[in-house]
């Protein structure tokens, strides 16, 4: 079995490398907030460290799942950082959804301290992480990739290279780009039916089995309509990943007005007291808007 880190233990982080750890797998975690990295280690064994630096120490692979550029930034680089303790040859595998620039850099510096990277941002939210059941969308040189899917494989149901480095993150972009349509249209028909007078799980019942039918409405439709908004990928987050994708379409010329739309709409909601929310909570805002 590999000898494995694993940086940052928030909802995702946590049951990802404790799948890692049921594997079979040697893992050292590190996070951020100690306490974080010793509960871990008291449910899953394994060790932790104060630093990346020292987590890293000897191990093949290295993953990460933090919150930003600059949490990334912060776990790779300077004296503590990840990079400083790698092994020439070890492989970084970043399941941060970052920038396409952040990503740039950091494979840039992996390369001239001779290590590997991989960009590899996951879709399927807590539960799935939970469930290892996460979708792996990566970027990276291609033999790089094929030596670290069998690892990421422990917690995915797909995973995929997508190209060469930075792919991974402008798929995760695409994600975020046709999940903020697919909420807002959800949330429209279910206020839609509301305001008509009619059941709300019926007409979801009916619509679900033709073309509207979507993951969202099979596993949001229900809380939405019971005002539950705990539920999933929180609206902070959710609005720097649109920030994200807003930003790289104005340098790529891509045309987003939906999504910068929605984007606005995830604003409204912050304000409302719902930046905890989960992403179905623009029903709310329709709700409250009237």
């Amino acid at each position: 079995m590999a000898k494995l880190a694993f940086l940052g233990l928030g909802v995702m982080g946590y049951p990802m490398a404790g799948h890692l750890r049921a594997a079979g797998h040697d893992v050292t975690v590190y996070n951020r907030t100690a306490a974080k990295a010793d509960k871990w280690v008291a449910q899953h064994g394994g060790a932790s460290a104060p630093t990346p630096r020292e987590a890293v120490a000897g191990a093949d692979f290295v993953m990460a799942c933090v919150g930003n550029d600059d949490d990334l930034r912060s776990v790779c680089l300077g004296t503590d950082g990840a990079f400083a303790g790698m092994a020439s040859g070890a492989t970084f595998v970043d399941h941060t959804t970052v920038s396409a620039a952040v990503t740039a850099e950091l494979y840039a510096a992996a390369n001239e301290a001779g290590l590997n990277y991989v960009d590899a941002p996951v879709s399927g939210g807590q539960a799935g992480a939970e469930n290892g059941q996460l979708s792996i969308m990566c970027g990276g040189d291609a033999p790089i990739y094929d030596a670290a899917e069998p690892v990421m494989q422990i917690y995915a149901k797909l995973c995929r290279r997508i190209g060469a480095s930075g792919s991974g993150q402008m798929t995760k972009m695409c994600n975020q780009i046709a999940i903020a349509g697919l909420v807002q249209g959800l949330s429209e028909a279910l206020h839609f039916a509301e305001k008509a007078g009619l059941d709300g799980r019926a007409v979801v019942e009916v619509i679900s089995q033709g073309a509207a039918g979507s993951w969202q409405m099979a596993n949001r439709s229900e809380t939405m309509l019971d005002d539950q908004f705990e539920h999933g990928f929180a609206v902070d987050w959710m609005r720097k990943d649109l920030g994200i994708c807003l930003k790289t379409a104005d340098e790529n010329g891509a045309s987003l007005p939906v999504t910068a739309l929605v984007d606005q709409f995830y604003k409204d909601v912050q304000k409302m007291g719902g930046s905890r929310w989960d992403t179905s909570s623009l029903f709310k805002r329709l709700r409250e808007i009237g």
